[in-house]
């Protein structure tokens, strides 16, 4: 029902999975990202996969261990599909014999890709090699665009209808965290979603209290003065807000 992305940015630490598919709310099923791990349990999605395996992960067990076990423990497990990151960035995956074809993985040093009944192999190569190759995009659009490349290659062969980024940043709450749940093009609408994060919410994001520093920076005109700039930048270069947003009557 689902492709979907794992990866580690190298040089922030960031940990990201964003996640694509012909399924409602694909976005809240399919991720489970922590401060140092995720996994993303899919086909016919097994939500304890999810939480279980994060907690180990954080734990710091290794990705190949805890697939291991939940696969050994699983009665379904011909039916489910995942890959996992662990703390020490080691990927594991797995696609069980009874997921609907195509279905497959690939893994990498940096990022690993699964999907299932897509409309060939060419969706996680493209999607896998995307991301590889675009190092000089800002960490969640380096996701979006390998998403978007195994979209063009094919997607889930069903259609569209949902997609899902999550971004976290050495911490337990996310960074970022946006759903389209039910949309004609869910991935075109994460992009819009994304610019309007940039309006005011990802400079609230940099404030906000850490594990490291309890109270963040909970200065409204420091914070104020950064939105005003960021505005006055996408003004100058012709850009308007895509947000749907309404004013006071």
């Amino acid at each position: 029902m689902t492709y979907s992305l794992i990866a580690k940015d190298t040089e922030t630490g960031a940990v990201g999975l964003i996640v694509a598919s012909r399924f409602f709310a694909c976005g809240a099923r399919v991720p489970c990202v922590g401060a140092r791990s995720a996994i993303a349990s899919q086909a016919f999605s097994n939500p304890v996969w999810g939480t279980e395996g994060l907690r180990r992960l954080e734990a710091d067990e290794a990705a190949q261990t805890v697939l291991d076990d939940l696969v050994a423990r699983d009665t379904g497990r011909d039916a489910r599909q995942a890959h996992l990151m662990d703390t020490l960035g080691n990927f594991a995956a797995y696609t069980g014999s009874d997921c609907v074809d195509w279905a497959g993985h690939r893994i990498g040093d940096t990022h690993s890709v699964a999907g299932n009944m897509l409309t060939g192999p060419d969706v996680v190569d493209a999607t896998f090699e995307t991301y590889a190759s675009e190092s000089t995009l800002p960490f969640p659009e380096r996701l979006m665009a390998a998403m978007e490349a195994g979209e063009r290659a094919g997607g889930d062969k069903r259609g569209k209808q949902a997609a899902g980024l999550v971004i976290h940043q050495g911490q337990s709450h996310a960074w970022l965290d946006m759903r389209s749940d039910d949309h004609a093009d869910p991935l075109a609408e994460l992009r819009r979603l994304y610019d309007v994060a940039g309006e005011r919410y990802l400079h609230f994001a940099e404030a906000m209290p850490s594990e490291q520093n309890f109270s963040g920076n909970p200065d409204r005109g420091a914070l104020e003065k950064a939105i005003a700039r960021a505005d006055a930048q996408r003004h100058a270069e012709g850009r308007v807000s895509r947000s749907l947003a309404s004013d006071p009557a």
